[in-house]
């Protein structure tokens, strides 16, 4: 019912991010577009056949949007620079909203030029479990955007989500999100960790 789309670094700027992930994984990640509903805007690149990683970061150019803004960038502050969500894609996400037992907010429609989509965002933009439940995501159509994103040779090996409630998150998700590479693990803070596969190496995120 879900399967794993894209892991999301929350920056407070664009600049910001690409030089964070340039020191750890040796990359320089493509600029993405804007998302006008959200005053926010991205880089992109490929993480697999059908996956991307994103940075995304408040778009200073933008109005503000008027409403809070997703991936809870609104209270990133002066919070470091991190894998702050994930990202999984369904093709019926009304229904997994329903079945997902998590405040996922309802799902809204977006877009980023000539792409759209639906995606579940809270009305006080906050992330479900500090970002230990993933994001749900519907596509219109195959194929999926991440598989014609530049491929820089980079994968996704393993991503942690370390979370004090880890055994329930990993109870809601039972039998909807099948994916080895995703491993859940108890800890006093809520913390996402990506092992990506890069040219150089594996190399932790």
């Amino acid at each position: 019912m879900l399967e794993f789309d894209h892991i999301a670094v929350v920056a407070p700027s664009l600049e910001a991010g690409k030089t964070f992930v340039r020191e750890r994984l040796g990359v320089d990640v493509p600029d993405g577009g804007a998302h006008p509903l959200m005053g926010t805007h991205n880089c992109l690149m490929k993480l697999g056949q059908d996956e991307f990683f994103e940075i995304i970061a408040i778009d200073p150019d933008a109005p503000d949007p008027g409403r809070s803004r997703w991936f809870g960038l609104d209270n990133l502050g002066d919070g470091p620079i991190r894998v702050g969500n994930w990202i999984c894609r369904t093709e019926d996400v009304d229904r997994a909203i329903d079945t997902v037992e998590a405040e996922t907010g309802p799902a809204i429609a977006m877009t980023r030029g000539d792409l759209n989509w639906r995606i579940t965002v809270p009305e006080d933009g906050s992330l479900p479990y500090g970002g230990g439940v993933p994001t749900l995501l519907e596509w219109p159509e195959r194929p999926f955007p991440g598989s014609r994103m530049p491929d820089l040779g980079c994968a996704l090996e393993r991503l942690t989500i370390r979370h004090p409630e880890a055994a329930r998150i990993e109870a809601m998700l039972e039998g909807k999100l099948t994916d080895p590479r995703i491993v859940f693990e108890t800890g006093e803070t809520v913390a996402l960790k990506a092992a990506i596969r890069t040219p150089d190496g594996v190399r932790e995120i």
